[in-house]
C-alpha cells in the first residue's frame, strides 16, 4: 500500500458550501510540518446505490476485498445491510458486492434456516465486516423481531466462506450485539477485536448504563475449514451504552489498530476516542483504555479506520463530518482535519456514517451513506 509522506508543505482545499470543503482546526498542523491524509481528497462520488432486489437498507459495515478467491474480486468493496424493506433495524441480511466502477450484486442472502439454532435471534447485519485470509468474512449479528432494542438478541458472529455461504457461528463467550470489529492475522492465526453494545442496555429501558465491551477472539485458520475459536478475552469494557427509538443504540463502535499494537475504540456516547494499549498481547480488560481526545470536532462517533500515515479516522453519527485525529507524538489527539460527507437529513448528517475503511493504494476513503443508502468515496479529483 502506497503510504503518504508528511511534508512540509500544507495544501489548500476549497470547497463550495454542499461539498464542505476540508476544514483545518485554527492551529493546525502546518505548525509541525505535517500534512493530514485528509487532505489529498477534495471529491465526493457515488460508487452505487446498496440497495439488493430483497430492498435491504440502511447499509452499516464496509470492507475492500484484499485478494481474487471464490466469488470476491480484489479491488472490490463488500456492504453489509442492518434493515429489511420494511426499514426495520436490526433484521437486514444481505451484503452486496460492489466494484468501483458501481456494478453490484449479491455477495450473500443470510436466511433464518441458514441460522437455526446457531445465532440467537437470527440476522441484523452490523458494521462489524472483516475478510480474514483465504476469503472467510465474518459479518456480526445484532437482530431484533421489531426494530427496537427491546425484541433484540444477543446475536452472533457469522463466518461466510469465500462464496457467501454460511460456514458457522460464534456465539456467547461474551458476544452480546456485536456492532463492529477489526482484525489482524499473522501465519495461521487471526485476531478479531469486537464491541458489544448489548450488555444489560434493553433492560435499562434508554437510560445509560456502562458495561460495553470490547472483545478479542484469537481464530486458527487452516485450509478449507472454517476458522476455529481457540479463545476469547475481554480486553475492553465499561463503555457507555443506551437504547434508542430512532439510533437502535448507541454504544461503542468503530475499532482501529495501530501497527504498534494499539486497539482505538470510537466511544460513541462520550464523542470520545479511547485507546486499549498492547491489544493483542493483554490478557485481561483495560477498562474503557485512555481517552487519546474528545469533543471539539468529534460528535458521537461511529465508524472508524486507520489511514496509511497512522493517523486516526472517524464518521460522526451526529453532523455527517469524518475527522482526522494524530494518535502520537506531540499532537497527540489533535484533530487535525475534518470534512463534511454527507448533509442531508434532520438535523443535517445525523445518522448517515456508519462503515468506512481505505481504498486500494491509500486513494481515498469508501463509506456508506445511511441516509443516500448508497456507497461513496472520498478521493482525489
Amino acid at each position: 500500500m502506497h503510504l503518504f509522506r508528511r511534508h512540509a508543505a500544507l495544501t489548500a482545499v476549497a470547497g463550495t458550501a454542499a461539498a464542505a470543503a476540508l476544514m483545518l482546526a485554527p492551529t493546525s498542523a502546518a505548525a509541525d510540518g505535517v500534512v493530514p491524509y485528509l487532505s489529498h481528497f477534495h471529491t465526493i462520488s457515488t460508487i452505487a446505490s446498496t440497495v439488493p432486489a430483497n430492498g435491504d437498507q440502511n447499509p452499516y459495515g464496509v470492507v475492500v476485498i484484499p485478494a481474487t478467491v471464490g466469488t470476491e474480486y480484489a479491488g472490490n468493496v463488500l456492504v453489509s445491510n442492518f434493515n429489511n424493506k420494511k426499514n426495520l433495524q436490526g433484521t437486514g441480511s444481505t451484503i452486496v458486492q460492489v466494484t468501483p466502477g458501481g456494478r453490484v450484486t449479491l455477495f450473500a442472502r443470510i436466511t433464518s434456516a441458514m441460522l437455526a439454532g446457531r445465532c440467537p435471534g437470527g440476522a441484523g447485519l452490523t458494521t462489524a465486516l472483516v475478510i480474514l485470509p483465504g476469503g472467510w468474512v465474518v459479518v456480526g449479528s445484532t437482530p431484533s423481531r421489531n426494530g427496537q432494542v427491546a425484541t433484540s438478541s444477543a446475536g452472533c458472529l457469522i463466518v461466510l466462506g469465500n462464496r457467501g455461504r454460511v460456514r458457522e457461528t460464534f456465539t456467547g463467550n461474551g458476544i452480546n450485539g456485536p456492532w463492529d470489529a477489526t482484525s489482524f492475522s499473522w501465519g495461521a492465526f487471526s485476531d478479531l477485536f469486537v464491541t458489544n453494545v448489548l450488555n444489560g442496555t434493553a433492560a435499562a429501558n434508554g437510560a445509560i448504563v456502562h458495561r460495553g465491551t470490547v472483545l478479542r477472539l484469537r481464530l486458527f485458520l487452516c485450509g478449507n475449514m472454517p476458522p476455529a475459536l481457540l479463545s476469547t478475552t475481554t480486553i475492553g469494557s465499561g463503555f457507555a451504552t443506551q437504547s434508542s427509538s430512532t439510533a437502535f443504540v448507541l454504544g461503542p463502535t468503530g475499532v482501529g489498530l495501530s501497527r504498534g499494537g494499539i486497539l482505538y475504540v470510537a466511544d460513541t456516547i462520550n464523542s470520545a476516542i479511547d485507546a486499549i494499549p498492547n491489544a493483542i498481547t493483554r490478557p485481561t480488560s483495560a477498562g474503557t483504555g485512555t481517552t487519546i481526545t474528545a469533543n471539539g470536532h468529534i460528535s458521537g462517533p461511529l465508524g472508524m479506520t486507520i489511514a496509511p500515515d497512522g493517523d486516526i479516522l472517524t464518521v460522526n453519527g451526529n453532523n455527517g463530518f469524518i475527522v482526522e485525529t494524530f494518535p502520537v507524538g506531540a499532537r497527540k489527539g489533535f484533530q487535525v482535519a475534518t470534512r463534511l460527507l454527507d448533509n442531508t437529513g434532520s438535523p443535517p448528517g445525523a445518522g448517515a456514517l456508519f462503515g468506512v475503511t481505505i481504498a486500494p493504494g491509500g486513494s481515498g476513503v469508501y463509506y456508506v451513506d445511511n441516509n443516500q443508502n448508497t456507497l461513496r468515496l472520498l478521493h482525489a479529483p
